[in-house]
């Protein structure tokens, strides 16, 4: 019977010492969320930026969206100086800024969902989160408006963010470069789509020949 608490106490000290165990690393994972989120969500100049070069393919239209100054539509031609991007990503998450290489406006949206072209992209109405899905196709959606999505109807003209959704056509693209140049420092997947059939094939790398 002496035994008796002796070994309840064993047994208590040691669900004590689990239980402070189990709320300290429930709190470091809390933490390293929150780091993250808040990271992403107000990213400094700090921060590793990677720049690429590509175009917009637009599933609705077939071309390619460009960006003309403050009107931005989805009507341009592959390998036309307006439909070159130049896009930038933080490192945190995918969060993307997105210029025109030719009229230096960021491709930006404000709070009644309407699609501008701005000089200063440092605004968070400038900033897009990607989205892949299973479809090959990337979603565009505001970082600063949740659930609005970048977009353009059959004539190429920018769609109201409070209008879209993910699985809209109208907010589905394609990176793709331009015709006849590749970046070899281009580290996404791309696609080719022909008018006929808009279904997208891999691109297999040339063979090299010496």
């Amino acid at each position: 019977m002496s035994l008796l608490p002796s070994r309840f106490i064993y047994v208590c000290l040691h669900f004590l010492v689990f239980y402070f165990q189990l709320q300290e690393s429930q709190q470091s994972s809390a933490d390293f969320r929150f780091y993250i989120e808040n990271h992403t969500r107000n990213p400094d100049d700090l921060s590793r930026k990677q720049i690429r070069i590509y175009q917009l393919y637009s599933r609705t239209t077939g071309k390619h969206v460009q960006i003309l100054g403050k009107k931005i539509n989805a009507n341009g031609d592959d390998g036309g100086k307006y439909a070159l991007l130049v896009v930038e990503t933080e490192t945190f998450g995918s969060h993307i800024r997105i210029k025109g290489k030719e009229s230096g406006y960021y491709i930006c949206m404000n709070k009644n969902g309407k699609i501008i072209g701005k000089l200063n992209g440092r605004n968070q109405e400038c900033v897009f989160i990607e989205e892949f899905l299973e479809n090959n196709y990337t979603a565009l959606v505001s970082a600063k408006y949740k659930g609005w999505y970048l977009g353009f109807n059959r004539k190429g003209r920018p769609k109201k963010g409070s209008r879209t959704t993910q699985t809209q056509q109208e907010v589905h693209f394609m990176k793709r470069h331009a015709k006849g140049k590749v970046d070899p420092l281009e580290e996404f997947r791309f696609t080719t789509v022909t008018k006929r059939t808009r279904r997208a094939r891999r691109l297999k790398p040339n063979p090299k020949t010496n």
